[in-house]
Order: structure tokens, then sequence, then C-alpha cells
């Protein structure tokens, strides 16, 4: 068994973010099949991204080489965790905070991952579809109570209702807030 069937739900997900989150593309091949889809419904103006791309390299490049050429300090949270090794698909709702390269402007976004996995010889991640709900946008001068607040969150699993529990007292992240305690019913726990 090679490397690329060996990989279940759970850490298929788990390297997609560490390549995200870290910028390193070459992460991807054990997380995504060559043949994957993506599709991208973004329902905010504060990011852009293409709505869809096909093929491991052009994915690599949108969700990882670009988006680590603009943003740093990134830091993504699924915030449910698959219950089973191999599910043939599982959706979740998704936390995430990043610093712009340019300007030190913080984001912090949610919305929803919808993962398809390939079966029998190939079970690493077929199509993506990821769904942007929110994206605030502070200034550079707010990071660091945003930071810390990414910092003790666990990491990358985390519940709803533990992101919220210390989520900063800022009156922009209230969409935010917002959308997880909305979320909170509709995710398993975090085992």
């Amino acid at each position: 068994m090679n490397q690329s069937t060996a990989i279940n739900a759970t850490d298929a997900i788990s390297t997609y973010i560490e390549a995200k989150d870290t910028n390193r593309p070459q992460l991807m091949m054990r997380a995504f099949a060559g043949d994957c889809e993506l599709e991208m419904a973004v329902r905010t103006d504060a990011i852009s991204f293409p709505s869809s791309a096909k093929g491991l390299e052009q994915i690599t490049q949108v969700l990882v080489t670009n988006f680590g050429d603009q943003y740093v300090n990134v830091r993504t949270f699924c915030l449910s965790r698959p219950n089973s090794d191999y599910p043939p698909y599982f959706r979740c709702n998704w936390l995430v905070g990043m610093s712009a390269r340019e300007g030190g402007a913080v984001r912090v976004g949610c919305g929803h991952y919808a993962w398809h996995f390939g079966s029998d010889d190939d079970r690493r991640v077929k199509k993506l579809a990821i769904d942007m709900e929110v994206m605030c946008v502070l200034p550079a001068e707010g990071a660091k109570p945003i930071m810390q607040w990414f910092a003790v969150l666990p990491y990358p699993w985390c519940s709803n209702a533990k992101a919220c529990e210390s989520i900063p007292a800022i009156d922009a992240l209230q969409p935010i807030e917002n959308f997880l305690r909305r979320m909170e019913t509709s995710n398993a726990p975090i085992a």
C-alpha cells in the first residue's frame, strides 16, 4: 500500500491545514488526489479566490502557494472531526485567522468545508468545496488579542464552543461570534 492510500480522512484534512497554514505545498500530494477538484463560494468582498480549480497542481497553487504569498501567521481550525477513518463525505465548519504580508491587517473568517474522499485504491481528497461565509478585516494594531486567542485554541481541531468561550471582545469580531454560536449545534463533538 502506498502512502496515498494509507491516509485517513482526519490525516488528509490535518495535512491540508498544515500545508496551507505553513506554506508547504509539497504536503498537498499526500492529502489530495492528482485529479482533485476545488469549488469555492466566497460570500464576502474582504478576500478573493477563484470559484474553482482542477488538478493537484492548480489547487496547490490557489490554496497554498498564492495564499502563502499574501498571508502569514495563518491558523485554521476545523470545528469538528470525522467520526470514521474513511467516510466518502465529511462536512465541517472552519475558523481561520491570518495577517496580510503587506500592511499587517488581520483577517478572521469562517465558513464550511465539504470534503469528498476517494475510495478503494486512493482515499485522498477528490473534491473540496469551500464556502466562505464571513471574513472580518481588522487593522494590524488589533492583531495581538486575536493571535493570542488563536494560540490558546486546540489546533487544528477545535469546537465552536471552545472557540466562542475565548473570543476577544472586539466589536469587529461580532459576525464571527454570531457564526460560531449559530453553528454550535450543527457540528459533532471533537473527540
